[in-house]
């Protein structure tokens, strides 16, 4: 059984005032939360353990330890209707962390987190957007309970509008948001009472990106192109490596090892779901093989761009990535431009491209398979922007006549 009631606390001050405190009492253990004000004890309702109208201040004294006696009733009520035991200092910390709890200061603690698992990029993007968003409300502190729809609206509307972001990017900045909500509620440091996120609020919809890969003329193009400078020749084997392969991403096309190849086969864990599984080197990956074979490094890298570079050190390890693969599409784009293919060339096209030629031909577990999915499901929305044919055999049979 527990209780909480105010009292005026006798331990005085040299101006003969008393603190005004909360105690929380379970099981015969009490603790104390200070409301920070003071009284005399002439002014204090020992009956209604209130402060007396004779008080100048007396309304708002009172409605501040009304206010504190029921953020302690709330934790306790909560605490009671749960299974786990909670210890009478356990409850304590939670009023007491549920009072200074701001969204950025559980922000914190989520970028904390991700830096601690070493995820780098994770933690470099999510804690750009908080920014963004931090700016955007011109304030240090922000209660969740001023997380409101309406905040949200105009923060939605400020991306896409001034600051020009995709419709997907304004997406993303809402999911983090969304995160950390989730995690003040988890923690009992925000009330779902005011949740702003979920039907009739603001719903969590990924609107359908355009997905343009190459086709077969142009990825010839690619094999067969004339006079290019040898760094251009590297971009476009590391694009052609990667199409072969079903578009395997360059974070993991960099780190490959000649290890990873046993009887014509390749074997390695896909570093985005950790999936491991082994293709067959088809007979246009051997020949670009072949001609790196002649570099070395102390990592056993199939290809040089990664140097030196401690393999340990993942954030070290990310910035390199990231900069080889800024290096790698701007001469893509230059060897695109010179074979005059007009689109936009880039590492991750060649996945695109390897299903955009795939289009309806291959089975969807298959495809599954070569892409290295986690779910069908996931498969069957990537390769939905690839399937025309039935969509174009049936617009010809309404408009061939």
């Amino acid at each position: 059984m527990a209780s909480i009631r105010a009292i005026l606390w006798k331990k005085k001050k040299a101006d003969k005032e008393h603190p005004i405190v909360i105690r929380i009492t379970k099981n015969r253990r009490s603790t104390y939360l200070y409301t920070g004000q003071y009284v005399a004890p002439k002014f204090w309702d020992e009956g209604n353990r209130l402060v007396k109208s004779s008080h100048p201040n007396a309304t708002r004294l009172n409605q501040l330890i009304l206010k504190k006696l029921s953020e302690a009733n709330g934790q306790l009520l909560e605490s009671e209707a749960k299974d786990d035991y909670e210890s009478i200092s356990t409850i304590k910390k939670k009023i007491v962390e549920k009072k200074k709890a701001d969204f950025f200061l559980v922000a914190e603690r989520y970028l904390d987190n991700l830096l601690k698992s070493e995820k780098y990029r994770q933690y470099k993007t999510q804690k750009n957007r908080i920014q963004k968003f931090k700016n955007f409300v011109g304030k240090q502190e922000l209660a969740f309970r001023e997380i409101t729809v309406f905040l949200l609206r105009k923060f939605e509307t400020y991306l896409l509008h001034q600051d020009k972001k995709a419709p997907r990017t304004v997406v993303n900045y809402l999911m983090v948001i969304r995160t950390v909500y989730n995690r003040a509620i988890s923690d009992s440091l925000a009330s779902k009472d005011s949740y702003p996120f979920g039907k009739g609020k603001i719903q969590i919809k990924f609107p359908q990106s355009e997905k343009i890969g190459l086709s077969i003329e142009e990825v010839r193009l690619l094999e067969n192109a004339p006079n290019l400078t040898p760094p251009q020749k590297h971009a476009v084997n590391l694009w052609l490596f990667s199409f072969y392969f079903a578009g395997i991403r360059v974070g993991d096309l960099l780190l490959l090892k000649w290890s990873d190849f046993k009887d014509d086969r390749l074997y390695y864990r896909m570093s985005k779901n950790q999936k491991h599984d082994s293709l067959k080197v088809p007979e246009k990956a051997k020949a670009i093989l072949e001609f790196y074979r002649q570099f070395s490094n102390k990592n056993n890298l199939v290809f040089p761009d990664l140097g030196e570079i401690d393999l340990n050190d993942k954030k070290s390890l990310l910035s390199r990535t990231q900069s080889v693969n800024r290096n790698v599409n701007r001469k893509l784009q230059r060897v695109a431009d010179k074979l005059n293919i007009n689109k936009k060339l880039s590492m991750h096209i060649a996945r695109h491209t390897f299903g955009n030629i795939s289009g309806d031909k291959i089975p969807i577990q298959m495809l599954q398979k070569l892409y290295r999915h986690s779910s069908v499901t996931t498969t069957i929305n990537y390769q939905a922007n690839f399937m025309k044919k039935e969509a174009d055999a049936a617009l010809d049979k309404v408009v061939d006549f």
